[in-house]
């Protein structure tokens, strides 16, 4: 069947009138990462269609394609979750938040480029972001141990698994340091997660320390007079992280009597949830009568 000019044009005036009421924008926090870390990416869809959408309910209205700048191929291991049906109403705008690193090899240092694609069932539109570049940088390892994992309750005759921890610092935008921790297996061959920590000074010398859990503790110095205490456990996650501030001694690692890993030295900083609430005068009860 032939399709004369007018009607193709008339189809393709549709189609680019319809992606252009339909914003897809690809937000990152960062644009550096370490290889296997945690890629978070947004996905900011702004409707100006002057009608509501809804989306979310087939596994393709959002997807993603990641290439190499520099020319070699991104294995895709999956296509990323993206299902949870929604409406967006006219001049509304939503964020679709996912991780890419699990679905993605992004283990080679180089530069990426990523295009989110949204499709609209109902239109028969597809609508392509504009590409976003991000860097996946080496780091310098600067300490590293294998440890067991410790065997679940009730499992008997079964051999500790052996997995290794490396802290690692990365020159982040050449601008900051930044520390991050790496479980992996001991030859490093396969990465069970990479964590960051947070910024550092090119002086610190991290201190270190396994409790009987095999969780690691880790206390280095992040500031002028600041000192950042984390806990990580075997998966990599992190379990804890406190802010001390160097106040007549310097924090440092210890065994308390009972063998627990603890801080001592500084004055840890009280998080915000932990501050107490001071209320007005007005919001206090009357005084009782006599």
């Amino acid at each position: 069947m032939k399709i004369s000019l007018p009607i193709l044009a008339l189809v393709l005036l549709t189609f680019c009138r319809a992606s252009a009421q339909v914003d897809v924008e690809v937000v990152m926090d960062q644009e550096q990462f370490l290889p296997s870390e945690s890629v978070p990416v947004a996905v900011r869809v702004t409707n100006r269609s002057g009608q509501p959408l809804h989306l979310g309910a087939d596994a393709d209205w959002l997807t993603f394609n990641v290439e190499s700048v520099d020319g070699f191929i991104v294995m895709k291991n999956a296509e990323v979750p993206v299902l949870g049906e929604f409406d967006l109403g006219s001049s509304q705008v939503a964020t679709k938040r996912v991780d890419l690193q699990p679905y993605f090899d992004l283990k080679r240092q180089g530069r990426y480029r990523i295009v989110a694609t949204l499709r609209i069932k109902a239109w028969s539109v597809e609508t392509p972001s504009l590409p976003k570049e991000f860097d996946v940088i080496s780091g310098a390892e600067l300490w590293s141990q294998d440890f067991g994992v410790p065997i679940p309750a009730g499992v008997t005759n079964q051999p500790p698994e052996v997995r290794k921890y490396t802290l690692e610092e990365a020159n982040y935008l050449r601008e900051q340091l930044r520390m991050y921790v790496m479980v992996s297996d001991p030859a490093g061959s396969h990465v069970f997660k990479v964590s960051p920590i947070g910024p550092m000074v090119s002086f610190s010398q991290p201190e270190v320390q396994l409790d009987p859990l095999s969780d690691l503790h880790l206390i280095y110095q992040s500031g002028a007079k600041t000192f950042t205490y984390s806990v990580v456990n075997p998966d990599g996650t992190i379990l804890l992280q406190d802010i001390y501030d160097y106040v007549d001694k310097r924090p440092r690692l210890a065994l308390n009597p009972t063998g627990d890993v603890v801080v001592i030295g500084g004055v840890r900083r009280l998080k915000p949830g932990e501050l107490p609430v001071v209320k007005l005068p007005a919001d206090l009860p009357p005084p009782a009568k006599p």
